[in-house]
């Protein structure tokens, strides 16, 4: 048995302390031809099973969170808990497997059971099926989250094992090793703590400082929305020559052109100080790619939804992110991490149960950008033709949207609550909006 981690544990005690939170990172694959039979797709479950152990295996938590929650294997476990067989009613189209994929980012995964589930989804039109994969946030992030996707689906002639944590990847666990993290404390606290409070107070300031009032944020409800928004990875990498800006600085500037449509909409200014923007980003070194478990950290940096000029606002978009790179706010949140895998667990639980009660009023959405596969996917010999990523919203948050790469596209999943987000169609339409007007002033000749 191994701990949960700190981070991983967080996303546990937050979703105990805000019951809206649907649990999961979410991708769905798009297939061409007809579905599997159903023993055919149990059987290449299965395979993925025996590459990645932590799959059949639950969260137990201590009496009194005295200790961090282990994972220990499922004695029941059964994998027909895990995959569920649905279909789509005419015409199958687009929209209802969206409207499908957001009820399903409403259900709870069952923690009496490892937290994944697989979703057949049997007929969709175009001669396709889809396959929804929902995994809980303390098993994966974005990275190993595509690294478990892809390890549902056809492997290549080389085979790499995936693998959960290894003990010694954790602190030790028990009353043992919650004395041993007490006695080395004091000698291992000091070599955090500088560059903790240097990186880590603008984190801190930046959640907590409140925003301009916007319909952004605010109480949530139960039932979600999901849109779609497509874009050319090579017109996107074109833009970014052109501006010497990331793909990521494009997402995003595309993003704030997307909010800033939606204000208007909504007859509210978009003024500079109106969107803060969580930007999570990845820590995970190469040699943990198949690691399954949780290495982000973040960033809060404003989104220019100010600036009208397309160009100027991408420019702004670069600057703002190298600038929060450079304070070490990422490198901060990592330090704060690392410092929670020497305290009592109790101490951290009690820490993040804390601040979920607390309503935030300074975020207004989350956009992740995670690289996705880089070969061409099959399932049972069937081309994945399209990945969808989709990700929950809570504490407060109206929209989340997951950025991911497949092919030479670059898909934008935006998810929304559904009382507060009629209109989230515009986000969708405002990121394709604001990539075209990028891409044409990219194209235009520029005087030496």
């Amino acid at each position: 048995m191994t701990e949960l981690g700190p981070l991983d544990s967080g996303f546990m005690e937050l979703e105990d302390t805000d019951r809206h939170i649907s649990l999961g990172i979410g991708a769905v694959a798009i297939v061409a031809g007809p579905p599997p039979t159903r023993e055919e797709f149990s059987t290449g479950v299965a395979a993925g099973l025996e590459r990645n152990a932590r799959l059949r295996q639950r969260v137990r938590r201590a009496p009194l969170d005295l200790t961090a929650p282990v994972w220990e294997d499922d004695p029941n476990f059964d994998l027909a808990h895990h995959i569920r067989w649905t279909a789509l009613p005419e015409p199958a189209d687009e929209s209802a497997l969206r409207e499908l994929i957001a009820t399903e980012l409403e259900e709870r995964l069952d923690r009496d059971h490892p937290l994944w589930q697989c979703v057949v989804v049997e007929r969709l039109a175009g001669d396709r099926w889809a396959m929804i994969v929902k995994v809980h946030h303390s098993m994966v992030d974005g990275i190993s989250g595509i690294t478990l996707f892809e390890c549902l689906c056809d492997q290549p002639g080389e085979d790499h094992s995936v693998r959960g944590p290894r003990a010694e990847d954790r602190s030790g666990s028990g009353l043992s090793g919650l004395v041993a993290k007490g006695i080395r404390l004091p000698l291992v606290a000091p070599r955090f703590a500088v560059s903790v409070v240097r990186g880590l107070v603008p984190v801190v300031y930046a959640a907590i400082a409140p925003t301009t009032a916007t319909s952004l944020n605010g109480p949530i409800g139960r039932q979600r929305r999901y849109v779609v928004a497509r874009a050319s990875l090579p017109e996107i990498r074109e833009i970014g020559a052109a501006f010497d800006a990331t793909v990521n600085d494009v997402a995003l500037a595309a993003i704030a052109s997307a909010y800033r449509a939606v204000l208007h909409k909504r007859g509210e200014e978009p003024t500079p100080d109106k969107l803060r923007i969580l930007v999570p980003i990845s820590v995970r070194p190469s040699d943990a790619k198949y690691v399954m478990d949780n290495r982000v950290s973040a960033m809060l940096p404003y989104l220019p939804i100010d600036i009208e000029d397309p160009v100027r606002r991408l420019a702004a978009v670069h600057d703002r992110i190298s600038e929060h790179r450079a304070k070490g706010e990422a490198e901060a949140e990592k330090s704060m991490l690392s410092m929670a895998e020497w305290l009592p667990f109790a101490v951290v639980a009690w820490a993040f149960r804390l601040a979920g009660h607390f309503p935030q009023h300074s975020v207004g959405a989350l956009a992740t950008n995670v690289p996705g596969p880089r070969r061409p996917l099959t399932v049972h010999g069937r081309e994945v033709l399209e990945i969808l990523p989709c990700i929950p919203i809570a504490m407060r948050l109206r929209t989340t949207i997951a950025i991911l790469s497949y092919h030479d596209r670059l898909v934008f999943g935006i998810t929304g609550d559904y009382d507060t987000t009629p209109d989230i169609d515009l986000i969708a339409e405002g990121i394709e909006q604001g990539i075209a007007e990028l891409l044409a002033a990219s194209r235009v000749p520029r005087i030496p």
